[in-house]
């Protein structure tokens, strides 16, 4: 059951939101908590049943642990906890890659565990190292239970984000708070979600048949021509785009509806002028997460530019790997390390006054945008191919290296058409142009952290468009979400948020 399916739009919210408005006009407000952590879990389960004791067992171990944490600050109990949480990552998620690269480089024949990946394993393991280490730190006082549960399984950042902490979250979970401006909520929050839901049925659903045919047709010829390779790589990286920005607004939608916010997790990452700002735009909570609880604790830059470096390399490969058991997903990871690297060693020499200013600043910011969408799509080429056979084909193509290549393949693919550039130029100007959804609605305060979001900007254009609850963007967005819910109807079967396999 996915946000975008049939069975959770008309089976799963209905009763969920009625419920919690009952609950709501009792004024019972631990009765509410319990009943978002029961139907959360009752969505985990619809997905693997089997895998519901997994996330339960690993909520009370963590649990127990953040109790004993509170009597006694004992660092070894903290790093038993994340060997715990990162054990069960290592087992589920990893086991098979590392057994199939040993075997690989030892010739031996261990034997594949082929375990299911739990679904949202990544994200809810992240989450309580994060409340153990808070713990451990003072940061947390006390917690119930109860919180502490909804907290951890709140369905509309459960499957795939935002990775919340728990100073950002369960402090929300209050009556006065579950109470407070019913109907804004609900305008708010349903607006976040047709758009949301417009963005991943329409928009990405739409071109995702262009980037796999491109790249499915990469790890089977011999290579892949110059238009197929740039339609395939700009291709995915518009779904991609829309995919996640759509599950982040959808996820935000939901929240809103009972009137918690969510932390910022997206923001026009495309329009960045660095590599660095486009890691302050894209997932922006995992960005966090790796920040403050890996690449800091290893010393940041705290320990000269050549440990920076390192440290900065360690947490890029790192943060490829989370995405994915996969060399593909590692080379992905530390091609944005090395960019990462290049982005500060360039800004140091700019702040010495080594680069000087050839070009009029507008043109320079423009350059440095495009020069950095370059980079981004790029490395989306590693993210997406099956293999680095398939990923370096797509390249080749991209700047003109394919010498050897199976037209009639390319004949079959059936993208070189006028209108796969003119829905890619639709998409673009989406994302150029127009404000994000977080943006659309700013006056009414859809996230968390949305200050330092305007602030950020602040240097950006776009259409000023802005909605405000009236009866224009009712329909205008309610014919958003018409538009979703009949492409709905006519897909054979609903696909997954890309982040969902993470």
């Amino acid at each position: 059951m996915v946000f975008s399916s049939l069975e959770f739009i008309y089976l799963f919210m209905p009763p969920v939101f009625a419920v919690y408005l009952l609950l709501r006009y009792l004024k019972w407000e631990t009765g509410i908590i319990w009943w978002l952590s029961i139907a959360s879990l009752g969505f985990y389960a619809w997905w693997t049943p089997v895998y519901l004791p997994l996330l339960l067992g690993s909520l009370l171990v963590n649990y127990g642990l953040h109790r004993a944490l509170l009597k006694m600050r004992s660092k070894a109990l903290l790093i038993a906890g994340i060997a715990f949480n990162l054990a069960l990552i290592a087992v589920f998620k990893y086991a098979d890659f590392f057994i199939g690269n040993v075997n690989f480089f030892t010739n031996a024949e261990l034997p594949m565990l082929h375990l299911v990946l739990p679904l949202a394993i990544s994200f809810f393991t992240f989450q309580l190292i994060s409340f153990l280490v808070d713990t451990y730190k003072g940061n947390i006082t006390s917690c119930d239970f109860a919180r502490y549960t909804l907290f951890v399984v709140f369905f509309p950042q459960l499957i795939a984000g935002p990775i919340v902490m728990q100073k950002e979250t369960i402090p929300q979970f209050r009556l006065t708070n579950f109470q407070n401006k019913l109907l804004t909520n609900l305008a708010v929050g349903g607006t976040l979600f047709a758009i949301g839901l417009f963005k991943k049925i329409v928009l990405a659903d739409g071109i995702a048949p262009y980037a796999n045919s491109v790249f499915n047709l990469a790890e089977t010829a011999n290579g892949v021509p110059l238009e197929a390779a740039w339609i395939g790589a700009l291709a995915y990286t518009f779904q991609l785009y829309f995919d996640f920005s759509g599950y982040c607004d959808m996820a935000l939608g939901l929240a809103r509806l009972f009137g918690i916010r969510l932390p910022v997790n997206f923001n026009s990452p495309y329009k960045a002028t660095s590599i660095s700002d486009f890691w302050r735009r894209w997932h922006i909570t995992l960005s966090h997460f790796l920040r403050d609880y890996l690449y800091i604790p290893m010393g940041g830059n705290r320990c000269g530019p050549i440990q920076r470096y390192a440290n900065l390399m360690i947490t890029m490969l790192l943060g490829g790997l989370w995405h994915g058991a996969s060399w593909t997903f590692v080379f992905w990871g530390g091609l944005h390390g090395a960019y990462l690297g290049i982005n500060h060693a360039w800004g140091a020499l700019c702040e010495k006054g080594y680069v000087p200013s050839l070009v009029p600043a507008w043109l320079g910011n423009l350059l440095a945008r495009g020069i950095t969408l370059l980079a981004v799509i790029v490395a989306w080429v590693f993210f997406r191919a099956q293999s680095f056979d398939g990923a370096s084909g797509i390249l080749a193509g991209m700047f003109g290296l394919s010498t050897v290549y199976e037209p009639e393949l390319w004949t079959n693919v059936e993208t070189a058409t006028l209108s796969v550039w003119a829905s890619l130029a639709c998409l673009a100007a989406i994302v150029f142009f127009l404000p994000n959804a977080i943006e659309f609605t700013e006056n009414y305060n859809p996230v968390l952290g949305l200050k330092k979001l305007l602030a950020q900007r602040k240097t950006e254009g776009f259409l000023p468009l802005r909605w405000r609850p009236s009866t224009g963007w009712a329909m205008a967005v309610s014919a958003l979400f018409a538009v979703a819910m009949v492409q709905t109807y006519r897909l054979a079967e609903i696909t997954e948020f890309i982040y969902f396999n993470f």
